[in-house]
């Protein structure tokens, strides 16, 4: 049995003494042990999340406990954990340790989070099916011969299937709310700059964001309250004031929503993804909503532009990991030269290679100016039409995903068909603007259907709150 669903639930039953910290520890280790066949943990902090809940029980006794005391939390193997390994489930960080926390993990600690182990996921966060990975794929709890998406899999396969509260996740393209959607969970990627990036295993600097994958909406907004804010390790990170995420209230109708007519035209679209999609619009209109189609005229560019630019990033990015600093090195060299081919063609996977190989290729001479230089200026055109889109609209909306999980193994042969799979996600990621996916539906296979939705930057708050007020009238 999964302890509890809320937050809330929870917060009140260790206050008036009906559970302790340790006993929903204990149930959350018990599960995971249960569980080993869905390869969502690559180690678990068993003992110390024990001791840690032991602490935080102590610290409610006396009334001094922080706002996350007893939420146990899961992190995705590319957030530093002090004195924790950290792979980024890759051959190339074997045995690593970090030396430092990252600062939004740190901060949930300071409120008594209890950290219980690091999940698995796609090799430094590249890729769409968590199959990208040394430690083997992640199974959908929902139906284990199917993936659990990616690249935070394992984050969404924990939450979903009971094994922590809650999870981090990392999201460059859609890595947390593509694989929300698959497990049928709630996934959210804050708008760029709102969290701290430092501590987090960098993929494409310009697009990473730690996300929280919940069950809830307030408890994404509790997270964010406390995960948010000012770092001076991340020169990115906004120093804009963080707001009440858990008051904020989403006044009812009128309220301007708007969707993109490309996205419902999409022949790769499931139909019954499209149908629910059309449900709920309607369903919107039908409570005093006023919901618009509309055209984005660089829907078509998305994907390519997000991935000349994103591999552009990771091939400087993943420079570092070279044999000769930390990490994986190999024994076949009789030179440097030979030390950094061996090493990388050894340390990395295919996926990560050929998006290194990818992004090398645009940023070269000859081709930067026609791939590299001209996708940022379009990323520029994209950036300014979405902003236009939300000085008329509250929220954008669309499906999360062109259809549910597929099947291990479906997708592996053509990396073409899994780049697809973010094609209703990166915009968000490419304008920066904050973005969640929330199931509501079922497919007849009987997975779960989950819309996107995004909003204005720093409206976490609003964003947050309408996903509440549609899940409670989809008894979600």
């Amino acid at each position: 049995m999964i302890p509890y669903s809320t937050f809330t639930e929870l917060h009140k039953a260790l206050n008036s003494g009906e559970t302790t910290c340790v006993e929903t520890t204990q149930v959350y280790l018990s599960r995971i042990s249960k569980y080993k066949n869905l390869n969502t943990f690559v180690e678990v902090f068993e003992q110390e999340a024990l001791n840690r809940a032991k602490l935080i029980d102590t610290k409610i006794e006396k009334g001094i406990a922080g706002r996350l005391a007893g939420m146990v939390i899961g992190i995705k193997d590319n957030i530093c954990f002090k004195n924790h390994k950290v792979s980024a489930a890759s051959k190339m960080l074997d045995g690593f340790e970090s030396m430092f926390t990252a600062t939004a993990l740190q901060n949930l600690i300071d409120q008594d989070a209890i950290i219980i182990g690091r999940l698995n996921c796609d090799e430094f966060a590249m890729g769409s099916a968590n199959e990208n990975t040394k430690y083997g794929p992640v199974k959908n709890p929902l139906d284990t011969s199917k993936v659990a998406g990616g690249s935070s899999g394992g984050s969404a396969a924990a939450v979903s299937a009971g094994l922590c509260f809650a999870a981090l996740g990392s999201d460059t393209g859609g890595s947390v709310r593509q694989p929300a959607a698959f497990c049928g969970v709630i996934g959210f990627k804050p708008t760029y700059s709102r969290v701290s990036r430092h501590g987090l295993i960098a993929y494409g600097s310009s697009f990473d964001q730690i996300g929280p994958i919940v069950n809830s909406a307030y408890d994404a907004a509790l997270i964010m309250e406390v995960m948010s804010g000012q770092d001076s390790f991340d020169n990115t990170a906004s120093n804009l004031e963080v707001e009440k995420y858990t008051k904020t209230v989403f006044t009812p109708p009128p309220k301007r929503i708007a969707y993109f007519r490309q996205c419902l035209d999409l022949n790769i679209l499931d139909k019954e993804i499209k149908k629910a999609t059309e449900r709920k619009i309607s369903q919107l209109r039908d409570n005093g909503y006023t919901v618009d189609a509309i055209d984005f005229p660089y829907f078509d560019v998305l994907m390519p532009i997000y991935y000349i630019l994103s591999t552009a990033e990771a091939s400087s990015n993943l420079a570092r990991y070279d044999g000769v600093h930390y990490g994986y090195r190999s024994e076949k060299n009789t030179d440097l030269e030979s030390t950094y081919k061996n090493t990388r063609t050894n340390g990395f996977g295919e996926e990560v290679k050929r998006r290194i190989m990818l992004g090398t290729f645009v940023l070269s001479s000859g081709y930067n100016e026609e791939f590299y230089t001209k996708a940022l200026k379009i990323r520029r055109l994209i950036q300014d039409k979405t902003k236009e889109v939300f000085q008329k609209y509250d929220l954008l909306i669309s499906p999360a995903t062109p259809h549910t999980a597929f099947s291990i193994g479906e997708k592996n042969t053509d990396p073409t068909k899994a780049y697809l799979e973010d094609i209703f996600t990166v915009q968000a990621n490419l304008s920066g603007n904050p973005a969640v996916s929330t199931p509501i539906s079922k497919h007849s296979n009987g997975m779960p259907i989950s819309i996107h939705v995004m909003s204005d930057m720093f409206c976490e708050g609003i964003l947050l709150s309408f996903v509440d007020s549609i899940n409670k009238e989809s008894n979600l």
